[in-house]
């Protein structure tokens, strides 16, 4: 937890929040492609605080960490709506040139769809037939491509980024349901707002569980089990974070909307649900035909 309070604590939570309204404010936000821009001096702040590096040996002039490590870091990431090609520099990092330092900026294809395409310095994998796409969340510019690429890694490394969203919307709806007052009384004390909430946790928690459990592993299984928790409680987490909110979960000055549709792109990505229920079905039952 300490990684994640230290990257919470380096000033990148002020540069997202200057990047999320940037964006979610400008002309271009929203339309086919989504923002025409990325914010470099966000992605030199992540490099200097060692996010890209993460998993790069120490010898090679990284911070020599692993697995368990960048999955608290994306959870963190997902939490606060950080926008970017997040994953794919990161795993790119001792691969691509300046991509560890975040110099380079660097998307790949997932699931067949690339995330940043044209505000990307190097691409990885075929994106020669890329169609942009207009994107639900606007600050993920989207191309569609006719090539599925997969990566277990990445895989998991979406599902802490989900995880992050559903705990960010488990504290924004505790917090609504105690200070919004209906009646006289906190919403909270009702019946069917606290069941919304209760199960918000309940769900956020059953996929960390699940998510720090596969992130130790590294098992395809596990991961698997992972991504599908997390891809549940982000989306489900969301919705019910907007029901708790009302309209004004849907208002510009809120971000409950904003990680609905995080997490709404998010499930787009390889090793969504389908792919990781067949792969943990064919994991569980290695006898069938």
């Amino acid at each position: 937890m300490d990684g994640a309070d230290g990257f919470e604590s380096g000033g990148v939570a002020a540069c997202r929040c200057g990047a999320v309204r940037a964006g979610t404010g400008s002309a271009g936000a929203g339309r086919a492609g989504g923002p025409q821009w990325l914010d470099r001096r966000l992605w030199r702040v992540l490099g200097d605080l060692g996010f890209f590096a993460l998993r790069v040996p120490e010898a090679d002039g990284g911070v020599g960490l692993g697995l368990p490590e960048a999955v608290l870091v994306f959870e963190e990431a997902g939490r606060v709506l950080l926008p970017g090609p997040l994953i794919a520099t990161h795993l790119a990092a001792g691969a691509v040139p300046g991509a560890a330092t975040g110099e380079t900026v660097v998307a790949a294809v997932d699931g067949g769809l690339v995330e940043w395409l044209a505000q990307a310095d190097v691409v990885l994998g075929d994106a020669t037939a890329a169609v942009p796409l207009r994107s639900l969340d606007p600050l993920t510019p989207l191309h569609r491509v006719p090539v599925r690429v997969a990566d277990p890694v990445a895989s998991l490394l979406t599902a802490a980024e989900q995880l992050g969203t559903a705990t960010r919307v488990c504290e924004l709806a505790a917090q609504h349901a105690r200070v919004r007052q209906q009646f006289g009384r906190p919403i909270g004390t009702f019946q069917a707002v606290a069941h919304l909430c209760a199960g918000i946790l309940v769900r956020a928690e059953t996929a960390r569980a699940a998510v720090y459990a596969a992130a130790v592993t590294a098992d395809p299984a596990d991961i698997a089990a992972a991504r599908i928790l997390a891809d549940e409680a982000a989306v489900r987490g969301a919705r019910d974070c907007l029901q708790v909110h009302g309209g004004m979960g849907f208002t510009w000055e809120s971000e409950v909307h904003l990680h609905l549709k995080r997490a709404w792109v998010r499930t787009q990505r390889a090793g969504g649900v389908t792919e990781s229920e067949e792969l943990l079905a064919t994991a569980l039952t290695p006898g069938a035909a």
